[in-house]
């Protein structure tokens, strides 16, 4: 009888001894959380799931919660050394002939992240998968010196088999080949698919290889960029990635997307940011020689410059180069993204403009193939309609356009869609393009998706299930770190 009481109060007090250590991690966890002075929101949400659900919580943090800003990707040296990759004579913003409005965006993008400005350049626009991967794998067998290619998700169906097969060719043939895929993006691909590129000369490498346990923490930081470079000359970047889904569309519908073909000297900065990404993994720094060529100016009077942006940014530039566009815009602000969960400042900028009498659409996916995201995107409407913003679901299939289109000079188009995921977490990679006949034809792209869409009505949206009103609100709590 006395051992077992014994034995009692030393489970009694390890049990007691094990919760302490429990909450005190916690609690800890959350003072760390609240002495980083994130965005408020988005500490409260963390708050919020370590005090609701703490054990899940605390997991949650270790993957998804810790930061990395400010972190050097790659030396000021080496930096220097990849920007010859740009060395060619480019204007001042304040002697470029566009709107006030435009030098501005010019000058914060500068400021943000160096980027430079390219006039003189071509672009043609993809809505299709068809008709954009048929373009890219003439252009991949055509290449003569070097193909730098970089995809979030690289799969291993139809399509992936295809241009694996070309790379593999090019490398034998003697063509450079670098490529670039998201370890958590191509998690469901073979091993074998990327092992058989390298043994065929193709250099082949993930970013951020996720390795459990130690490295697990990186699993937050995705490459999300979709680009490729090839000879110097041709450049493509936008929202597409290399899957059969983007060309045959899914068991609900079509898939929905937007992306580019750029020729001028505004490929120099699709070099140049993967030039840095494959330093970042530990590769040789790109030299200049074989595998790099000059691109050549198109007679265009089309200005462009990359935004980038990633965890170790100083700021949010994405978010900050599309807080300064809308504020600025005078007549229409026409958005695409397939994730509509916008930070605090861009909501409020959002709705000056509606309540300014711009004409603010925004056009999101009816089906999304992420539930939880869906919903979160819903809460917003109700806020978005009160100020007279209109909102368009996209009824075909899934829309994964991530696009902006304001006025006559604005237009971005790339891999970032408008959620916090995006703007803070994932490195993205977006053209902005200056342009008013390119703008033209991002309107009448916007328009024509119009005709296979819903408008929603403040009464319709109102009498939706209580059920859905409820999902969206729980669903909410979670943006900031969805």
């Amino acid at each position: 009888m006395g051992a077992s009481l014994s034995e009692y109060i030393n489970m009694s007090w390890l049990y007691w001894g094990l919760m302490v250590i429990y909450a005190v991690t916690i609690l800890s966890i959350i003072g760390i959380v609240l002495s980083e002075n994130r965005n408020p929101v988005k500490s409260l949400a963390w708050v919020t799931v370590l005090l609701v659900v703490p054990a899940f919580g605390l997991i949650l943090y270790i993957f998804f919660g810790r930061s990395i800003k400010n972190k050097h990707r790659i030396s000021r040296r080496n930096r220097r050394k990849l920007r010859k990759f740009e060395s060619m004579s480019l204007p001042h913003a304040d002697r470029i002939a566009m709107s006030t409005e435009s030098q501005q965006q010019i000058k914060l993008a500068r400021s943000l992240t160096g980027a430079n400005f390219y006039p003189g350049n071509d672009a043609k626009i993809f809505t299709t998968g068809r008709e954009k991967f048929d373009t890219l794998i003439d252009d991949l067998n055509n290449a003569q010196h070097y193909i730098h290619l970089q995809y979030y998700i690289f799969e291993d169906d139809k399509i992936g088999y295809e241009i694996k097969e070309i790379l593999q060719r090019k490398a034998r043939e003697g063509v450079i080949v670098r490529v670039i895929y998201d370890h958590v993006g191509c998690f469901g691909v073979k091993n074998r698919f990327f092992k058989e590129m390298q043994q065929a000369g193709v250099m082949v490498y993930p970013f951020f290889k996720v390795a459990f346990p130690p490295f697990a923490t990186r699993i937050n930081w995705r490459n999300h960029r979709k680009l490729c470079v090839i000879d110097g000359y041709i450049g493509y970047i936008g929202g597409m990635n290399i899957a059969d889904r983007y060309i045959d569309g899914t068991d609900w519908g079509i898939w929905r997307d937007t992306h580019l073909r750029i020729q001028g000297p505004a490929v120099a900065a699709l070099k140049l940011s993967f030039a840095i990404d494959w330093s970042f993994m530990g590769q040789p720094l790109i030299e200049e020689g074989k595998d790099v060529a000059l691109p050549v100016c198109v007679d265009r009077p089309m200005g462009m410059q990359l935004i980038t942006s990633g965890p170790t940014s100083q700021w949010s530039n994405v978010a900050m180069v599309y807080l300064k566009a809308i504020a600025n815009a005078k007549k229409s602000v026409f958005l695409q993204t397939p994730y509509f969960l916008p930070t605090e400042s861009l909501l409020k900028a959002l709705q000056s403009a509606a309540l300014s009498h711009v004409d603010v659409r925004i056009m999101i996916p009816r089906r999304s193939d992420s539930v939880m995201l869906k919903y979160a995107s819903y809460s917003y409407i109700t806020e978005c309609l009160r100020a007279g913003i209109k909102i368009y679901f996209y009824e075909p299939g899934m829309l994964h356009s991530k696009t902006l289109v304001i006025d006559e000079e604005f237009s971005s188009v790339g891999s970032t869609n408008f959620d916090f995921r995006s703007f803070e977490h994932n490195f993205e990679g977006n053209i902005i393009i200056y342009s008013t006949d390119f703008n033209k034809q991002m309107k009448e792209i916007f328009v024509n998706d119009m005709k296979n869409c819903q408008r929603i009505t403040p009464s319709a949206w109102r009498h939706r299930p209580i059920t859905q009103k409820a999902l969206e609100s729980f669903m909410r709590l979670f943006s900031p770190i969805l």
